[in-house]
């Protein structure tokens, strides 16, 4: 036998009970914004060419880019086509530049945790480290929100064998790093359960664009392409799209021009309020699941 997680069992999307999402909505469609903040000449980093040397001022200055101007540019987009935002928040950006997470709270945008800074690895740390690790996000989190984050998505998408038990013991009521389905599932831990939220790494601009190297246009037509097939597929089953964006990658004025054709496109679906689409945030799905009945989400 091989080894295996234990969070879950398999369980075929096709033979799942049916359920819709609220107003009797089928596809639960939400942004994930990712704020990140980068120790200088150390540490992990996304790299817009190879590091020749450390202090490496070219791929810190490109990453810092998002944050001084690609994330005002994408704020201004979703204003314009009131879309909401889930904004995942490496916790030193409030010490960094707070101003732009006043934008998005302004706006009733969901808080969701993603640790201290994505120059660290979670998956990599002790397991007494990686419990300093929430603890220390959550509370400073909790401190500027007035509330606790109920959502996790691990620095670098990095988990140990013990994270879900570690967050669930830390009040949190989902995780997004699993991209195991289409719907939420429940994860088994020491004392409970966690809800497996998805998060897309297909519809992802650092794998689909920084790594794979599609283009700004490509990925357009993905976002598009996504939502058609989903939106058919959600005619029989209530499912969720989520779309993951950085703002050092589509903050930059070439690619925002064609992610700004792409959600537009998704815009137009939802303006009269008569179609299936619930453009909404990942603990809004979370909270919804748990009024579900026993027995419904696997």
């Amino acid at each position: 036998m091989l080894s295996h997680h234990g969070r879950y069992q398999y369980s075929p999307i096709v033979n799942r009970p049916d359920y819709c999402w609220p107003d009797s909505k089928r596809l639960a469609v939400y942004i994930a914004l990712n704020l990140e903040h980068f120790a200088f000449g150390e540490g992990l980093g996304a790299k817009l060419v190879p590091s020749l040397s450390q202090p490496d001022v070219l791929n810190y200055a490109w990453r810092d880019y998002g944050n001084r101007v690609g994330v005002w540019r994408l704020l201004e987009l979703f204003d314009d086509l009131h879309f909401p935002v889930a904004l995942l928040v490496n916790s030193e950006i409030y010490d960094y530049c707070p101003e732009v997470i006043d934008g998005f709270r302004n706006r009733g945008d969901e808080i969701i945790a993603h640790g201290r800074t994505n120059s660290e690895q979670q998956g990599a740390l002790s397991e007494e480290k990686e419990r300093i690790l929430i603890e220390e996000t959550t509370k400073i989190i909790t401190h500027y929100e007035k509330k606790p984050p109920t959502g996790w998505l691990g620095p670098w998408i990095a988990e140990s064998r013990q994270t879900p038990d570690l967050l669930q013991a830390a009040g949190y009521q989902y995780l997004l790093d699993w991209c195991c389905d289409d719907q939420p599932i429940w994860f088994k831990t020491q004392s409970g359960r966690i809800l497996s939220i998805p998060y897309p790494q297909e519809i992802n601009d650092i794998p689909t664009i920084g790594v794979r190297g599609a283009s700004a246009a490509e990925f357009a037509d993905m976002i598009i392409d996504n939502f058609d097939e989903m939106r058919d597929q959600a005619q029989h089953q209530s499912l969720v799209f989520g779309i993951a964006l950085h703002p050092y990658i589509v903050g930059q004025p070439f690619r925002l021009k064609h992610l700004r054709r792409a959600l537009k496109y998704i815009a137009q679906y939802t303006i009269q309020g008569s179609d299936i689409i619930w453009l909404t945030h990942p603990g809004a799905i979370a909270q919804y699941v748990q009024n579900l009945p026993a027995g419904v989400v696997p």
